[in-house]
């Protein structure tokens, strides 16, 4: 079974963000943010932007993969760029196997019975 997982990453955007202009903000997307997610094809972003209805949060990134190893290494990629370093503080993250229960509801392989 390859299981999905999603991460819900709670975010601050920092100052510094804060004090780009849209267009700066959008070249970074293009420029830096853009070719690292490019080499990390087995993990999905959406972002939600949260700070109109909460006080401590500004956004949240919502990670989808099968790869969990593959999420890691991209995240590594991002505390290279100044996404983490300068721009986003990360303040909490979730991480949840979709259905996960399911698995458990599956008999166990005979191997696994005869450890």
């Amino acid at each position: 079974m390859h299981r999905r997982y999603t991460v819900f990453m709670l975010l601050r955007a920092t100052p510094a963000w804060l004090a780009l202009g849209r267009g700066e903000r959008l070249a970074f997307h293009d420029e830096t943010l853009q070719l690292v997610f490019e080499g990390f094809p087995a993990v999905t972003l959406r972002y939600y932007d949260t700070e109109a209805f909460h006080g401590r949060c500004s956004g949240v990134a919502v990670w989808e993969t099968r790869d969990l190893h593959e999420y890691y290494a991209l995240v590594e990629a991002l505390r290279d760029t100044a996404f983490f370093s300068r721009y986003f503080e990360p303040m909490d993250t979730l991480v949840g196997a979709e259905e996960g229960w399911r698995e458990l509801e599956q008999p166990a392989p005979l191997g696994a019975l005869l450890l």
